[in-house]
């Protein structure tokens, strides 16, 4: 087989694959992507079994054919070569000849035959998303995947339809983030009973998303798998978490007694100030609220205390309540700069609600750390 294509378009094309590849894992043939040459196109897949790529770019195909090559090791000799065009030929055994100007390289490669045999996409239940719309949905919520591998059910975020809306949910104990999508049409009877999306297969999916930004998604789902695809050029088969996600509406309060409304940056801000001297375990920071005032606050008996005072819309009673910072920061940080965010609250260690003044389908909520 023989082909040729422009080193840019191969290298940006490795590097979507690149991160699907599971480096450690124990079947060979999985640290290396499938390239297939056919007709004007090449086609790139990589998969660790649980999350799958596929680009297909332009080529110059002068004889078709497909092999495997280590996904590393081509990435990171088109790192290095010019933006020049590519050529690259098989011509019987196990070696790839790969050339760009005066550089050549003799690459070892494995068949085809040898890499498995994969599925991306289930047209009879596809629906459409912008992909605006879902970078979205994953920026305001991703921050509250959890890292605990023994709760599988919690590392990912949950996906279900529901009155007309996609509800985006992610939980990790801690703390809560909810984003409801009111321009929704269509979509998919799994989305009923909702379906949870690993924590990689959401990044690779954000990812997709960012390299398309004004383009339409189309996706669909069977059982096991959700399939997202962009432009026809750029296809992801994600297996989805088999496990029921927990009843996170026991987490939100039915109502609040107290409240308080500020400037996102300004607490936003003072937080990331505060924390710098905060416990290195718990980044455990103090609000004490009263009467139009906030009072951030914390102490560190190795490197001392800080304090920020800043005024807020408030007229209940006086109480402090703790937080981890890394939490606040999150939590705020995808809100819009320069909004008005409201603090909601019935105790000191009851949930504590955020919500954004312009953004009303989104809840975050934080539980109150103990100081």
């Amino acid at each position: 087989m023989k082909f040729v294509v422009d080193a840019q378009v191969l290298r940006d094309a490795i590097g979507k694959v690149l991160t699907v590849v599971d480096r450690k894992n124990t079947r060979p043939i999985l640290t290396n992507c499938l390239v297939r040459a056919d007709k004007t196109k090449l086609e790139l897949i990589a998969t660790d079994l649980e999350v799958s790529a596929k680009l297909i770019l332009p080529a110059r195909v002068e004889t078709e054919g497909s092999f495997c090559i280590n996904t590393k090791n081509i990435a990171d000799i088109l790192r290095e070569l010019p933006n020049e065009p590519v050529r690259l030929s098989v011509e019987g055994g196990n070696l790839l000849n790969l050339s760009c100007k005066n550089i050549d390289y003799a690459l070892t490669i494995t068949g085809s035959e040898e890499f498995p045999q994969l599925t991306f996409g289930n047209n009879a239940s596809e629906f459409r998303l912008k992909s605006k719309q879902v970078a979205s949905l994953i920026d305001m919520t991703s921050h509250a995947i959890s890292t605990d591998e023994t709760r599988l059910y919690l590392n990912g975020i949950y996906l279900q339809q529901m009155e007309g809306k996609l509800r985006t949910v992610a939980i990790d104990g801690h703390r809560l983030a909810l984003l409801d999508t009111v321009e929704f049409i269509g979509g998919s009877k799994n989305l009923d009973d909702g379906i949870i999306i690993p924590r990689k297969g959401v990044a690779e999916l954000r990812k997709l998303a960012e390299a398309h930004p004004d383009k339409d998604l189309a996706i669909s789902m069977d059982e096991s798998f959700m399939f997202v695809q962009a432009n026809n050029d750029y296809f992801l088969s994600v297996r989805l978490i088999a496990r029921e996600y927990p009843k996170y509406q026991t987490v939100i309060p039915s109502k609040t007694t107290f409240g308080f409304t500020t400037d996102r940056n300004s607490v936003l801000n003072a937080v990331k100030r505060i924390r710098i001297l905060s416990n290195e375990k718990t980044h455990g920071v103090k609000f004490a609220v009263r009467e139009n005032e906030l009072v951030i606050s914390t102490n560190h008996p190795a490197l001392g205390h800080a304090v920020e005072k800043l005024s807020i819309d408030y007229t209940g009673k006086a109480m402090e309540i703790g937080f981890n910072a890394k939490y606040l920061v999150d939590s705020l940080g995808v809100l819009n700069d320069g909004a008005d965010v409201t603090f909601e609250f019935n105790n000191e260690l009851s949930p504590v609600v955020i919500k954004a003044v312009d953004m009303p389908h989104f809840l975050g909520i934080i539980m109150p750390l103990k100081l």
